[in-house]
């Protein structure tokens, strides 16, 4: 999704009204209740919030001109590696084995067979349709974002197939952009 992404792609940026941010911060808080105490910490209420509509129904959250979450065609709220990075433990963790990482890291789905695999992991409770971070056996933090397309119920048992959409990955076009100008 953002292999090759850039501020080019960026169709149009709106400092969004108070009611409107305020929805925004809501649904971040619900989504993400490991964030509660620290949410006023990544979103200030006096700051402006800029929302960022981009190609692709793709929506960036952009606060002091650092992108913080993303969303796509108005589905969940989803964090930056950087901000998972910042707090590794807001999102559910679903690890992959040491042969998929490369692939991971050039963009491709996760496949069912790396993460039922020795050193994949995966938690029980992580439904379908979920947003969801990719650890990497023996590495310590999320190489990516993704959605999982089956439940892990699902996933260990059909062992077949893609198992999660790669949204966004380390050393994507939304890593490399550190700073929103």
């Amino acid at each position: 999704m953002f292999k090759k992404f850039s501020s080019e792609e960026v169709s149009a940026q709106n400092q969004v009204k108070a009611s409107v941010q305020r929805r925004i911060r809501q649904s971040i808080a619900d989504e993400y209740p490991g964030l509660e105490p620290v949410l006023d910490d990544i979103l200030p209420k006096k700051s402006p919030l800029i929302v960022a509509k981009c190609q692709n129904h793709l929506n960036l959250v952009v606060v002091n001109n650092v992108p913080l979450f993303f969303s796509v065609r108005d589905g969940p709220y989803m964090p930056t590696l950087r901000l998972l990075h910042q707090y590794p433990d807001i999102m559910k963790k679903l690890q992959v084995d040491r042969g998929a990482i490369r692939f991971v890291l050039a963009g491709a789905n996760i496949m069912c067979p790396g993460l039922t695999s020795p050193g994949g992991v995966l938690d029980e409770e992580v439904g379908a349709e979920c947003p969801v971070a990719i650890m990497a056996e023996g590495k310590q933090h999320a190489l990516a974002i993704g959605f999982t397309k089956m439940s892990a119920k699902d996933i260990k048992a059909i062992n077949k197939g893609i198992g999660i959409d790669n949204l966004h990955y380390l050393n994507d076009g939304l890593w490399k952009m550190e700073k929103f100008d």
